[in-house]
């Protein structure tokens, strides 16, 4: 597998004018070296969890539970019915504390914290941890746990991972890699997102045989505390925490799981589409398909250039009074499925 790109005392110009526009994953090197809960992480593990407690408000946030026999890799049962871990609440000190304690004991649980909202659970970590890169309306989350391994996903949102303790690991596919992959069920996730059933750390070549297409194309990194990995939205990505005590405090824009206002996401149209069209003969899928190359995706032409401007069409501008008509139809739509 090709390493990702790696980038030196990135600023923010670099990183808006280059970086992004690439479209490619890329790791900024101790970009956050010089964050408090960084400096902290580096002394001991015990003065990280210190950090946080100054910081916490105590609020719980989602945790999860698994046996030692899942080797932590969070996923499905083997039926594809359920999840092969538990869901609790725990302030992230207690999850830390705990951490502590059972570090380097055999068949000790794996525990994770996943996208608890700093806003909420550690007010103070943005004034205290300045992301020079992003604006900063943009709400960070953390992440923390023991060896975790989390399946191949990707984000509808541009994604900056920030590793503060531990050492992780990301496999990275393009977007295009999907068919490669062998997705499970798209309305019944893990978390919320679309995961490969490819144990990645073992692949069973039999069982997955394109997978060897989707490792032609990965990229990897590997990661310390102080750097960032830079992922661009719906970039598959595999994650594995490699430590007994792991902290990431990642950052998402540009996508639903950014804007607490809208959660609509294309994937809602990849769902409405299933159930709409799927079931068609080829022939009019066909043309479906090329209605949405023509409206959608612009194959060949843009498809309102021979309107008048401002007539306020679905596949031009929209006017807001129009976009409220179009929202209550599709609304009336849906109910009839």
């Amino acid at each position: 597998m090709a390493a990702v790109a790696e980038y030196f005392d990135v600023d923010k110009s670099q990183f808006w004018q280059q970086i992004i526009p690439s479209h490619q994953p890329a790791i900024l090197r101790q970009a956050v070296k010089h964050w408090p809960s960084v400096v902290a992480a580096g002394k001991s593990d015990l003065l990280l969890q210190e950090y946080f407690a100054g910081l916490e408000s105590r609020k719980e946030v989602n945790t999860i539970l698994a046996h030692p026999d899942t080797k932590g890799r969070l996923t499905y049962n083997d039926t594809l019915t359920g999840f092969n871990f538990e869901r609790q609440k725990a302030p992230v000190t207690a999850v830390l504390n705990e951490l502590r304690r059972i570090a380097g004991k055999k068949d000790a649980l794996h525990i994770a914290v996943q996208s608890a909202r700093t806003d909420v659970c550690l007010p103070e970590f943005s004034n205290q941890n300045v992301m020079p890169l992003l604006d900063t309306d943009v709400v960070p989350r953390i992440w923390a746990g023991n060896k975790i391994v989390v399946p191949a996903h990707f984000d509808d949102a541009d994604n900056l991972a920030c590793v503060v303790a531990g050492k992780r690991r990301f496999t990275l596919f393009p977007p295009d890699q999907v068919s490669n992959l062998y997705i499970g069920p798209l309305d019944f996730t893990p978390a919320g997102a679309p995961v490969s059933l490819v144990d990645i750390t073992a692949p069973d070549m039999t069982k997955f045989p394109r997978f060897e297409q989707a490792l032609e194309q990965a990229q990897i990194a590997e990661l310390e505390p102080g750097d960032v990995l830079f992922i661009p939205a719906l970039w598959w990505h595999h994650v594995e925490s490699l430590s007994a005590v792991n902290v990431l405090i990642n950052y998402w824009w540009g996508g639903s799981l950014a804007d607490d206002t809208n959660k609509a996401s294309p994937f809602d149209s990849l769902l409405h589409t299933l159930l709409t069209i799927k079931q068609l003969p080829e022939h009019q899928r066909k043309h479906w398909q090329a209605l949405f190359g023509h409206f959608v995706f612009h194959d060949a032409s843009d498809p309102c250039s021979h309107l008048p401007k401002g007539c306020g069409s679905v596949q031009g501008e929209l006017t807001e009074p129009r976009k409220e008509k179009i929202v209550d139809w599709l609304q009336s739509q849906i109910k009839h499925l």
